[in-house]
């Protein structure tokens, strides 16, 4: 009599990736939903605590900074205790992070916020640290790239539904010029900005909410212990920096954050200064770009079976670097067309070249994963210097910033993501 035991045995494993997979799938949409709320709080922000656009940019470095910090740790905790610790104490960092709106907004204390923010991305660099190598290694390592992108479009969802819903629960549409501002008596205006301010306690309580619940269903789930090939040797910075994929990685993921952040943060002001769309309809039409941005992933996917990775990346970047030429130069509507169609040719970018990075290595695979991540500190570097040259000059013109930040990542897919191996 032949016993049921093997195929029990094939399928259980089975089973536990598919939930694992579909449970760390939905990390993936909430550190996108947190991250894609920033291009509200800019504008907002800006307002209600009374920013110039070099300060308001003091948002997306406080967020990117904490993954350059944060990343190797993160490695560490998941190199030494798996990763499903490291998800917890993300998901946890995540859930502090956003309680400490409701006191930031009770004080208007801009720098309070900006910790808020350090202490959500901190967590989001846990998450991410973990998720995007744990994707990768739950199947077939040729199919590697289509299962990471496959998780990230649901990071696109996220991306997609943050503006929409923030744009409605948290910008007033109210606008006052300078001059109004400056002929407000001080109780007036006192009231006005916290007013303004006051607008992100609910929001930010029920994304921390959220993120508890799904702390607990992680906590009571068992995830599969999987784990990249293990052999005699210790990574090390100098070992993982000798395989060119991962080293190309890490510059060409360092521009391409800087130049997707650039690009959704200063959205609603670019579409105010070129076309004066108010700032509640400029972040819906920010939510659809993001739409395109959900779509443009999935048809990513679909197109990786067919199309090497490497030569879509370098494809998808010159489109995007000349859609922001037209953005830099049109004089009317175009420009804001221009910018709204980047994201969707953006949403294969950053999974396609973390996976590029990640491709062959065993030993230095946490550590080149927590390396890529470090990488997101150019979406800290370059929007500072989108918002200096916008103070200078105006926002059309710093529009110049992640243009020339798609023409290095168009290099990494044509030629900087291959191996030693592939010469």
């Amino acid at each position: 009599m032949t016993s049921p035991t093997p195929a029990s045995a094939t399928a259980a494993p089975a089973q536990r990736y598919t939930m694992a997979f579909a449970l760390v799938t939905s990390l993936f949409f909430l550190w996108a939903f947190v991250h894609n709320l920033e291009p509200i709080l800019i504008p907002h922000l800006k307002k209600a605590c009374q920013l110039t656009d070099l300060q308001s940019a003091m948002i997306d470095s406080s967020v990117y900074l904490a993954y350059f910090l944060m990343a190797i740790p993160a490695g560490m905790v998941m190199k030494r205790f798996g990763y499903k610790q490291g998800i917890l104490v993300g998901l946890s960092l995540y859930a502090l992070g956003a309680l400490l709106f409701w006191p930031a907004a009770s004080t208007r204390l801009y720098a309070l916020f900006l910790g808020a923010l350090f202490i959500i991305a901190s967590g989001c660099a846990f998450l991410e640290t973990a998720a995007n190598p744990y994707v990768t290694l739950l199947g077939p390592p040729e199919s590697a790239t289509t299962r990471l992108n496959l998780s990230q479009s649901f990071n696109g969802l996220g991306a997609f539904l943050a503006p929409l819903l923030g744009g409605k629960l948290i910008l007033s549409g109210i606008e006052h010029s300078p001059d109004e501002l400056a002929a407000m008596s001080p109780a007036a205006l006192d009231a006005y900005l916290q007013f303004e301010a006051n607008s992100v306690k609910m929001p930010y309580l029920v994304i921390a909410i959220v993120v508890l619940l799904v702390l607990a269903l992680v906590a009571l789930t068992k995830l599969p212990d999987v784990r990249s090939a293990v052999g005699e040797r210790v990574s090390s910075l100098r070992t993982a920096l000798q395989h060119p994929q991962l080293t190309g990685g890490i510059i060409a993921q360092f521009f391409y954050v800087g130049a997707q952040v650039c690009v959704t943060s200063f959205f609603i002001r670019f579409a105010k200064f070129t076309s004066n769309v108010p700032e509640r309809q400029a972040a819906e039409w920010l939510s659809y770009a993001l739409l395109g941005f959900l779509i443009g992933r999935f048809v990513g996917t679909f197109l990786t079976r067919y199309v090497p990775a490497g030569r879509l990346l370098a494809i998808y970047s010159l489109i995007s670097l000349l859609l922001l030429a037209v953005a830099v130069t049109a004089k009317s509507d175009l420009a804001v067309w221009a910018v709204f169609a980047v994201p969707f040719f953006e949403s294969i970018m950053f999974p396609t070249i973390f996976a590029l990075g990640i491709n062959r290595l065993t030993d230095d695979r946490e550590l080149g994963a927590s390396l890529l991540v470090m990488a997101i500190a150019g979406g800290a570097f370059f929007p500072l210097l989108m918002g200096w040259i916008s103070d200078q000059s105006n926002i059309q013109v710093a529009y110049s910033v992640p243009m020339l930040c798609f023409l290095v990542v168009a290099w990494y897919g044509w030629r900087g993501h291959k191996t030693s191996v592939e010469g």
